[in-house]
C-alpha cells in the first residue's frame, strides 16, 4: 500500500485483443511488470448494434450497468434509450467516490455523452492524437493528473483519466499508437522516479464483439485445469460470477477483458511475460473478478473508497 493517495490512468482498448502481436513490445513489457488478470462480463440482452455493446461493456466497467440499462428488454433504438435516460438521475463519479475528479477521452460520441452523464470531465481525444508523438501524449495525460517535469504536484486537475479507444477501420494504427503511449507512460514513471509510486496504470483490453459459438478463451477451465473431474465438482461458485452476495445467472464465461495493473512498489508482480489470454491464464496472479468491481478497485488505490473484498 502506498503512503500517499495515487493518481490513475486507465487505458481501455475495446476490441483490440485479437490484434496484439509480438511487435507491440510495450504492451508485453507492461504485462511483465504488472499484476495481470481478467474482468468477467455478462451476457446481456441487446439489439445487436455495436454501439450498444460498447456502452453496455463500459457501463459494467463503471458499475452502472444495472441502473442504466434494462435487465430484460432489448434496445431497439439506442439513441432513443439514451434520450429516455436523460431525466434518470445517476450519481456522479464524484458523489460515488468521495469527491474523486475524473476525466474521459474517447473516440466514440456515445461514450462521450455517457461520460458526461456520469460526471466525467471530457477532454479532447483529437487534441491528444494531434500531438507530435505518443510520448508527448503521455506527458499531457500526466500533467492533468499533477505530474510535471518528473515531479508530483500537490494537486492535479483530475485524480483519474480514462482513455477509451474503440476499434475502427484503422485499428492497427490505433493499437500501434496505444502501444507507444504505454511506452511513454512507463518511461515517465520509470522505477525509482518520484512519479513511479504515485501513478497507477491500468491497461484494459477486450475482444469486442464475439459470437456465442466462440467458446475459446474460456474462464471455466481456470479452477479445474489441474485437478480431476470429481474434485472439480467441489469448487464453490467463483467470485467473478457473483455481485452483492448474489449469484448472477448471465455471466459470460468466455472472452473476458484482460487487465494489467502496474504501480511501482505497490502492485504485485506475477509470472506473466506477454499480454495474451494464454499467458494470463497460466501465469496471472489474480484470475478473474467481475468487471463491475473494477472501478471500485481503482478508487481504493486513489483513497476514494474503502477496500472491497479480500
Amino acid at each position: 500500500m502506498a503512503d500517499k493517495a495515487s493518481r490513475a490512468i486507465v487505458l481501455y482498448a475495446d476490441g483490440f485483443v485479437p490484434l496484439i502481436s509480438v511487435s507491440h513490445f510495450h504492451l508485453h513489457i507492461l504485462a511483465s511488470r504488472a499484476s495481470c488478470s481478467f474482468l468477467s462480463l455478462r451476457d446481456t440482452p441487446g439489439s445487436g448494434k455495436e454501439e450498444e455493446r460498447v456502452l453496455r461493456e463500459l457501463a459494467q466497467l463503471l458499475d452502472v450497468h444495472d441502473t442504466y440499462f434494462p435487465s430484460k428488454e432489448e434496445l431497439v433504438d439506442l439513441d432513443a434509450h439514451i434520450q429516455s435516460q436523460a431525466d434518470v438521475k445517476l450519481p456522479t463519479i464524484s458523489e460515488r467516490f468521495m469527491g474523486m475528479k475524473a476525466a474521459i477521452l474517447t473516440t466514440c460520441p456515445e461514450v462521450e455523452l455517457f461520460g458526461r452523464k456520469l460526471g466525467f470531465g471530457v477532454l479532447s481525444f483529437d487534441q491528444l492524437m494531434d500531438l507530435p508523438n505518443a510520448f508527448s501524449a503521455a506527458t499531457e495525460l500526466m500533467q492533468v493528473l499533477g505530474f510535471s517535469g518528473g515531479k508530483v504536484l500537490e494537486k492535479g486537475e483530475y485524480d483519474l483519466v480514462l482513455v477509451h479507444v474503440r476499434t475502427s477501420e484503422n485499428a492497427k494504427d490505433q493499437l500501434d499508437w496505444l502501444n507507444a503511449l504505454v511506452g511513454g507512460i512507463m518511461q515517465i514513471a520509470e522505477p525509482g522516479s518520484e512519479v513511479a509510486s504515485r501513478l497507477h496504470l491500468s491497461l484494459v483490453m477486450s475482444f469486442g464483439s464475439v459470437s456465442e459459438t466462440e467458446n475459446q478463451c474460456s474462464l471455466c477451465t481456470l479452477p479445474q485445469k489441474h485437478t480431476n473431474f470429481a474434485l472439480s465438482q467441489l469448487f464453490p461458485c467463483q467470485s467473478y460470477s457473483m455481485k452483492g452476495g448474489h449469484l448472477l445467472n448471465n455471466i459470460r464465461h468466455h472472452h473476458p477483458m484482460l487487465i494489467a495493473q502496474w504501480q511501482e512498489a505497490v502492485t504485485r508482480k506475477d509470472m506473466v511475460e506477454t499480454f495474451s489470454f494464454e499467458d494470463f491464464e497460466e501465469h496471472g496472479g489474480n484470475l478473474s473478478i467481475l468487471a463491475d468491481r473494477f472501478l471500485h478497485e481503482i478508487a481504493f488505490k486513489l483513497w476514494k473508497t474503502p477496500k472491497y473484498g479480500a
